[in-house]
């Protein structure tokens, strides 16, 4: 089975795709799956981790046990790997790497979001800093301990340089290589921002932090569709009307991305995938009117939801467990478990140890932790 998707894989993607056949490999050697391809199997691994489920109770805006009908960073990390597939396949790219990638790349995110990456960062300047791409790729190359033969998941080359690689507008990671990932991973890249910046419209919307009048007012994305789906529908009850402009948006700005993707490659005549590695800019992206109307949309959010009040008390909240749990198991080791007080006696950082431990944990993991030893 596995030679015949490697086998419709040339046949069916464009020349410039990524091939699972051509993968460079991993860094430990194994037998080949009969079954899947390396990209296949990357997915499988990822899936299957404990990372993976911790994701589930971990902050995307609001605290993970707020609601059950927010998002957490494990559903938000499905709805980017589905639209990074969506697209991947318009674009006759390799649809199993763009969702691994996407499956990958927040398991590093720390509890309660960005907030605590932030203040995470803020503990571990002295010691080597904190971004949430970058302990990544330490899950899947040393955290994960599930295979006796090696640490981590071993996968594959191309998805580990798409994890090094990730950048949205939210990201900070400085890349030292002048290069640029494959298409496949730029994919994931779009992807997550079409999707963090709708589905945090529809929390907002549903916390009512943010209202629909006001959007309609103030974010000509949501102006523009919502003039769409009243030609096409009438007689729409409000939630209904505010479903279908959310999902309107999404569909409008993945036919931007694609539309001018395609006008990049002919434009670039690209080839293959090495012919990527000498640009200037990454090929899949927004058009310049795509780009200024999410800027705006961003902009939006970030003064009406992401400092309201509201978020802001729950994001400090967070941040304080986060402060006093690092003094604590740095000041004091024996807090730790047995098995992270034993990577510290081999030999491993203090405080590195301790950004993982915490970095691992969930909101309510973190906030059991906290009254635990505090309380």
């Amino acid at each position: 089975m596995r030679s015949y998707f490697e086998e419709l894989e040339l046949r069916l993607l464009a020349p410039y795709a990524v091939k699972a056949v051509e993968s460079r490999g991993r860094v430990h050697s194994e037998p080949i799956s009969e079954t899947r391809t390396c990209f296949q199997r990357d997915r499988d691994r990822i899936i299957h981790s404990k990372a993976f489920r911790r994701l589930r109770h971990k902050t995307q805006v609001f605290i993970a046990t707020e609601s059950d009908h927010y998002r957490s960073r494990l559903t938000h990390t499905i709805e980017v790997a589905q639209i990074s597939r969506h697209v991947a396949r318009m674009l006759r790219l390799n649809e199993d790497l763009s969702e691994s990638i996407a499956l990958a790349h927040d398991l590093g995110h720390t509890p309660f979001g960005h907030s605590g990456e932030k203040i995470l960062n803020r503990l571990m300047a002295d010691f080597g800093g904190f971004e949430h791409n970058l302990q990544s790729r330490r899950i899947i190359d040393s955290l994960e301990l599930k295979y006796p033969m090696f640490t981590g998941l071993n996968l594959s080359f191309e998805v580990r340089e798409g994890l090094m690689k990730h950048s949205t507008p939210w990201d900070h990671l400085e890349h030292n290589e002048k290069t640029w990932a494959s298409l496949e991973a730029q994919v994931c890249n779009i992807s997550d921002e079409i999707a963090y910046n709708n589905h945090d419209i529809d929390d907002g919307i549903r916390s009512t932090l943010l209202n629909e009048q006001d959007l309609t007012t103030h974010v000509y994305l949501w102006r523009e569709s919502k003039d769409r789906i009243r030609k096409k529908y009438t007689g729409l009850a409000d939630i209904e009307l505010k479903y279908l402009i959310n999902s309107d948006i999404i569909s409008a700005q993945i036919e931007d991305v694609v539309r001018t993707t395609m006008d990049n490659v002919k434009e670039l005549d690209l080839h293959c995938n090495d012919d990527i590695q000498s640009l200037d800019r990454p090929v899949v992206r927004f058009s310049t009117d795509m780009v200024l109307k999410n800027k705006e949309m961003r902009h939006y959010l970030f003064q009406q939801f992401y400092t309201h009040p509201t978020v802001y008390r729950m994001n400090k909240k967070g941040q304080e467990i986060i402060e006093k749990l690092f003094f604590a198991f740095t000041t004091d080791p024996k807090l730790l478990p047995v098995n992270y007080q034993l990577h510290i006696e081999k030999g491993q950082q203090l405080h590195r140890v301790v950004a993982d431990y915490i970095a691992g944990m969930t909101d309510p993991f973190a906030k059991k932790e906290f009254e635990a030893i505090f309380q």
